[in-house]
Parts: C-alpha cells; sequence; structure tokens
C-alpha cells in the first residue's frame, strides 16, 4: 500500500502557507520567528491557529484566525502546481496495479480542491485527513488509524513524505518511508537521509 503526504509532496504548496503567515502578521503588526513558523509549518489548521493567537498574546479567537487564512488559500489551492514528476509517478504506480491513498494535514476544502485542479481523486482509494482525527501527523495514532482503516498491516506500507516529523512517526509503527525533498525543510536533509529508508530530490529520481 502506498500513502502520499500532500503538501510539499505531491503539490508545491508550502510557499503559499509562507506567503499567508507573512501577510497575516503583516496586517497585524507583528514579526515572524522561526520558531513560529517551524511550530505552524508541521500542526493542523486548528492547533496553528491555537498556537499563533498564543505565541503572539492576540485579541482573536483561532476560528477568526483560520478565516483570514483561508481567505487567499482557496485561490492559491486552485493554481497549486504538482512537484516534478509526481503525477508521472503516481500514473505509473496506478498502472501496476499498486493500491494508494492520501494521508494529509492538509485543510480538507484546500486538499479537494487541490486534488480537483489536477485530477488526482481517481488515483486515491481513500483520503485520510489529520485535521479530522484531531491529530498532528507527527503523532504515531495517525498512521496507526490509517492503517486499520485502510486493512493493512503497517509493515506492508511505504509513505511518500517531505516533514521530518511526519516521517519519523510513520517509521516508528513499522511503515517504510521515502522522504521527498522540498525547500522548506532543506535544512533537515541529514535528518532525512537517517531517518527514510530512501530520500529522493524529486519523483523524477523514480520514473
Amino acid at each position: 500500500m502506498l500513502l502520499f503526504d500532500l503538501d510539499g509532496t505531491l503539490i508545491d504548496s508550502n510557499g503559499i502557507w509562507e506567503d499567508i503567515d507573512l501577510q497575516f502578521l503583516g496586517r497585524h503588526g507583528l514579526v515572524p520567528t522561526e520558531e513560529y513558523a517551524q511550530t505552524v509549518g508541521h500542526s493542523i489548521f486548528p492547533i496553528a491557529a491555537q498556537f499563533t493567537r498564543d505565541y503572539y498574546h492576540l485579541d482573536m479567537e483561532p476560528e477568526a484566525i483560520m478565516a483570514e487564512w483561508m481567505e487567499g488559500a482557496g485561490d492559491a489551492y486552485a493554481a497549486v502546481d504538482m512537484k516534478p514528476g509526481a503525477l508521472a509517478f503516481l500514473r505509473r504506480c496506478r498502472d501496476a496495479g499498486e493500491r494508494m491513498a492520501l494521508v494529509t494535514a492538509c485543510v480538507p476544502t484546500l486538499c479537494r480542491t487541490a486534488l480537483a485542479r489536477h485530477g488526482l481523486e481517481p488515483f486515491f482509494e481513500d483520503v485520510i485527513f489529520a485535521q479530522e482525527m484531531g491529530l498532528e501527523k507527527r503523532d504515531p495514532e495517525v498512521f496507526r488509524r490509517t492503517a486499520e482503516r485502510l486493512g493493512v498491516d503497517p509493515a506492508a506500507c511505504t509513505l511518500y513524505e517531505d516533514a521530518p516529523a511526519n516521517c519519523a512517526s510513520a517509521k516508528s509503527v513499522g511503515i517504510a518511508v521515502v522522504g521527498v525533498y522540498d525547500y522548506f525543510y532543506a535544512k533537515y536533509r541529514e535528518e532525512m537521509e537517517r531517518i527514510c529508508d530512501r530520500y529522493i530530490e524529486s519523483f523524477e529520481a523514480l520514473l
């Protein structure tokens, strides 16, 4: 069973969130920090919004923060590009009869927008949202529940993922991991190479 992350793995979307964060912080007269960027970059939407409120001591409810973030995100996801070689690799796996599912921390509405843009829905027998579990993808429970839902042994799965913490959580439950390079996590390359069973610059390496 092949499991795929979405943001930063199949689609080139991490930059979207960097821009949205900068615009949001700028409107509120706030300055981004490395701690802030890394924390929200690893978090599901509601937890990222709560962290933002607490970190900057904002007089805003998390729901209002998420609403601001979503204002520009829909249009961006409707135009987002796929990572090099990703579509061709999905086609190859489909033609080989591989079972495939998506496991993502993306907001469900935005995920479906990106999938529709590139006609990706038919490739996946299931789309599993960490947000609907109320869990971060860095929590191994996400991958335990994913395997259970798909009716497979974790040891029979391979995950394609760009985030180091998510790669580590999948490995901890017995899933093989192929790390996929994304500039957002470039400084963690050595860690990714240690964690993952294989590390690739792009899906073009697998074609």
